[in-house]
C-alpha cells in the first residue's frame, strides 16, 4: 500500500468527512509515535551519558586513594578500586538491583529482577541499571579509603560484594524506589510526614552508607602502625603524591555533574510557562540549576577549608582543600535540585567546618582514616540531608516532586520535611551499623581483616602483590636477582614514618 501524503489535491480527493478524519488521525498517530521515540532516545542518551560520568568517578577515587597512601601500598589500593567495580558489577547484577528496584515490592526490599530476569520492563530500561550500578560501586569505593594500608585483600572482596549486593540496595530501595517506605515518589500508601525523604542524588543513600561502613571497618581494625605515638599524639602519615590527589579530586568534580544533574534521569520534560516572562521552561532548566548549586557548594567548601586551615595550622595545604571540596559536594548532593544557588554557598561553608571538626575529633579519639572518608562522606553527607530539610524551596520541590509538598523549615515550609530528613539519618546509621559492623567484626575474629605487623611495615605492594608500583633507582636494590625480578633492599625504618629515601622517583 502506498504511504499517505499530505497535499491539497490529495485532501480534495477524499470524498467524505470520515475519510478525512481517518487520514488526519493516521498522520497524527505516526507523528506522535515519532516524537515519543525521539523523546525516549534523548532521555536514554542523557541517562547513559550521566552513567558514564558517574563511572568515571571510579578513576577519580582510584587516583585520590593512590595519592593519599604511602608509595609502598599504591598497587594494593589501586587493585581494590578495580575490584570494587568488578565485584560490585556482578553482585549488583545478581542481587543488588533486584533488592533496590525490583517491582512490585514492599516498602522494605525489592523482590524482582534478580539477574535482570524479566528486565527491562515497563518500569525501566538497561540504561537505568547501569546508572544505578555506578552509584553502588561509588559507595563501596568510599569504604575502601577508610580501611586502606592495613586490610587483607580477601576482606575487600567480601565487604565490597556484601555492600553493593545487599546493604546499599536496601537503603536505595527505601528512599528511591516507588515502593520504598520513605520515598518521595511512593505510589502506594502515605508519604512519610506527607513528604517522604528528599535525598535527590544520595548524600544519605550513597555517602552516608559508604562513610559509616568505613567508620566501622577502620574502628574495628584500629589505626595504622605509627599513626599515634605512645602518648596518643597524632603523627601524620602523609600520602606519597599530592599530584594524584589533585587529579583525583578534579576527576570526581567532573563526574559529579553526572552524579547530581544526572539523577533527574530524563531531560526532555517541560514544566510550562515561567511567570517571570522567561518563556517556556522545563527539566533542562532544573538540571542546569542543579549543576550550578553543585559547583557553588564545592567551591565554597574548598575556599572555606583553605583559609580556615591557614588560620589553624599556619600554612596552605592543597590536600585539605581537596578534601574540603569533596565534602561540599557530598553535602549538596541531597538537596542540589531543590535549593537556591545562594543556599548552596551556605551548604558548602558549613560542610567545610563539619569536616574540620570531625577530623579534630578523630585525632582526639585516635581514629585513623587515611582518606578522611568517614568524616567527609558520613559527616558531610549527614549535614547535607539536614540542610535539605532546612533550605529546600517550595517552588523547586513542586517542580521535582509534585505540587503541595512540605519544604524547607527555613523557607517557611514547616518542620515535616526536616523531620523526614532526621529519620533518614537515624535509619541509615542504624541499618549500616547493624549490617556492616558485625561483618567487619566477624572478619576480625577470623583473622581475615587486618594484615600482619611485618607485612604492614614492609608495605602491602611487596608482601601481597609481588612488587612496587614505581621503578626505583639501582642503588635501592641489593643487586641480586630472583627469577624474573629483583628483591628490594629494605631501607625503611621500623617506624612507618615517611623518609625521603623511601619515596619513589617518578
Amino acid at each position: 500500500m502506498a504511504s499517505l501524503s499530505c497535499s491539497p489535491n490529495h485532501l480534495a480527493s477524499l470524498v467524505n468527512d470520515t475519510a478525512a478524519a481517518t487520514y488526519i488521525c493516521t498522520q497524527f498517530d505516526a507523528i506522535s509515535k515519532k516524537l515519543t521515540d525521539t523523546t525516549f532516545a534523548v532521555d536514554n542518551t542523557y541517562l547513559l551519558f550521566s552513567a558514564y560520568l558517574v563511572f568515571a568517578m571510579q578513576l577519580g577515587f582510584a587516583m585520590l586513594c593512590a595519592g593519599s597512601v604511602r608509595a609502598k601500598n599504591t598497587m594494593n589500593i589501586m587493585l581494590t578500586n578495580v575490584l570494587d567495580a568488578a565485584a560490585g558489577g556482578l553482585s549488583y547484577y545478581l542481587f543488588g538491583f533486584a533488592f533496590a528496584f525490583g517491582a512490585p515490592s514492599n516498602g522494605f526490599i525489592g523482590r524482582h529482577f534478580f539477574g535482570l530476569r524479566d528486565y527491562p520492563s515497563l518500569s525501566g530500561d538497561y540504561s537505568f541499571f547501569l546508572y544505578q550500578w555506578a552509584f553502588a560501586i561509588a559507595a563501596a569505593g568510599i569504604t575502601s579509603g577508610s580501611i586502606a594500608e592495613r586490610t587483607q585483600f580477601v576482606a575487600y572482596l567480601i565487604y565490597s560484594s556484601f555492600l553493593t549486593g545487599f546493604v546499599y540496595p536496601i537503603v536505595s530501595h527505601w528512599f528511591w524506589s516507588s515502593d520504598g517506605w520513605a520515598s518521595p515518589t511512593r505510589t502506594s500508601g502515605n508519604l512519610l510526614f506527607g513528604s517522604g525523604v528528599i535525598d535527590f542524588a544520595g548524600s544519605g543513600v550513597v555517602h552516608m552508607v559508604g562513610g559509616i561502613a568505613g567508620l566501622w571497618g577502620a574502628f574495628i581494625e584500629g589505626p595504622r602502625i605509627g599513626r599515634f605515638d605512645r602518648t596518643g599524639r597524632s603523627v601524620a602519615l602523609r600520602g606519597h603524591s599530592a599530584s594524584l590527589v589533585v587529579l583525583g579530586s578534579f576527576l570526581l568534580w567532573f563526574g559529579w555533574y553526572g552524579f547530581n544533574p544526572g539523577s533527574f534521569l530524563t531531560i526532555a520534560k517541560g514544566y510550562g510557562n515561567s511567570g517571570g516572562g522567561g518563556g517556556y521552561y522545563g527539566q533542562w532548566s532544573a538540571i542546569g540549576r542543579t549543576a550550578v548549586t553543585t559547583t557553588l557548594a564545592g567551591s565554597t567548601a574548598a575556599l572555606t577549608t583553605l583559609f580556615s586551615k591557614r588560620l589553624l595550622v599556619g600554612h596552605w595545604n592543597v590536600i585539605d582543600v581537596c578534601n574540603g571540596l569533596l565534602g561540599g559536594f557530598a553535602a549538596i548532593t541531597s538537596g542540589c535540585s531543590v535549593v537556591e544557588p545562594w543556599a548552596a554557598i551556605v551548604c558548602g561553608f558549613v560542610a567545610a567546618w563539619v569536616l574540620i571538626g570531625l577530623n579534630m575529633l578523630a585525632a582526639k579519639v585516635e581514629y585513623d582514616d587515611p582518606l578522611e572518608a568517614a568524616q567527609l562522606h558520613g559527616g558531610c553527607g549527614a549535614w547535607g540531608v539536614l540542610f535539605t530539610g532546612l533550605f529546600a524551596k517550595g517552588e523547586y520541590v513542586d517542580e521535582v516532586y509534585g505540587v503541595g509538598r512540605p519544604y524547607g523549615a527555613f523557607m517557611g515550609g514547616g518542620g515535616k520535611l526536616l523531620a523526614a530528613q532526621v529519620i533518614q539519618i537515624l535509619v541509615v546509621c542504624g541499618w549500616v551499623t547493624a549490617t556492616m559492623a558485625p561483618l567487619f567484626y566477624g572478619l576480625h575474629k577470623m583473622n581475615l581483616l587486618r594484615i600482619s605487623r611485618d607485612d604492614e611495615t614492609a608495605g602491602m605492594d611487596l608482601t601481597r602483590h609481588g612488587g612496587f608500583a614505581y621503578a626505583y633507582h639501582d642503588e635501592d636494590y641489593d643487586g641480586s636477582s630472583k627469577g624474573a625480578g629483583f628483591m628490594m633492599r629494605k631501607i625503611e625504618p621500623a617506624s612507618t614514618s615517611p623518609s625521603p629515601t623511601t619515596e619513589p622517583h617518578v
